[in-house]
């Protein structure tokens, strides 16, 4: 770039500190280049996680990871976009962060060693909530059609295999989204981002003062 990359968030606090407790006084000294939106600038992540917490939506999210798949950090940054009021893994404990640039932080991630065990939780809950499997399999509702659960959790499986079949077997149903290329199916992290969109689009208040369009 001829010009140098472009600064990212805001320089230190100019002017009298303001008072409360959800400021952080190291950003409000050095300034906050993170990511987040203008109105969490010089928040502390805690202060910023609690007051996600009041405002997260129904749709629960969740990854097969058996494979360390690349799309699981991407996963993860899209359920933040759309505050997922869970973010699930499945399988291995470690995944790779990287694609979810930092937004894991701010999202409630939990591990379950297999599906039968993220369905038991789900269930569980004092709100159950239904696992909704994501698969171009015989029988699968049709996404454009079908009238989405608002508790669900979306389970998606490994880039490639799809889901496992202990997952195809917990799952209290699947469904698979309209394609009309040549392509067998499309990238994992963009069905995600579709079936999430979907949910958005069928439940969140698009007109309250939480949704922010940049």
């Amino acid at each position: 770039m001829p010009h140098g990359r472009p600064e990212v968030g805001v320089g230190p606090w100019e002017g009298e500190w303001p008072e409360g407790e959800h400021w952080d006084p190291e950003l409000l000294r050095d300034g906050d280049r993170r990511n987040v939106v203008d109105r969490y600038r010089y928040w502390t992540l805690d202060a910023i996680v609690a007051d996600l917490d009041t405002r997260r939506h129904g749709f629960h999210v969740a990854i097969e990871n058996w494979q360390h798949d690349f799309n699981i950090g991407t996963i993860v940054r899209t359920a933040n976009a759309f505050l997922a009021a869970e973010v699930h893994i499945v399988g291995n404990r470690r995944w790779n962060r990287r694609g979810a640039m930092v937004t894991d932080r701010y999202q409630h991630v939990r591990h379950h060693d297999d599906a039968a065990a993220l369905a038991t939780y789900l269930h569980a809950l004092e709100q159950p909530v239904r696992l909704l499997g994501i698969d171009n399999l015989p029988g699968s509702a049709h996404l454009e059609t079908m009238e989405l659960p608002r508790d669900v959790c979306f389970l998606f499986g490994q880039e490639g295999p799809g889901l496992s079949e202990q997952a195809r077997g917990v799952c209290d149903g699947t469904f698979s989204i309209a394609q009309f290329g040549s392509t067998r199916s499309i990238n994992a992290s963009s069905a995600a981002a579709i079936a999430m969109h979907s949910w958005i689009r069928e439940y969140a208040d698009l007109g309250g003062a939480d949704a922010w369009r940049g």
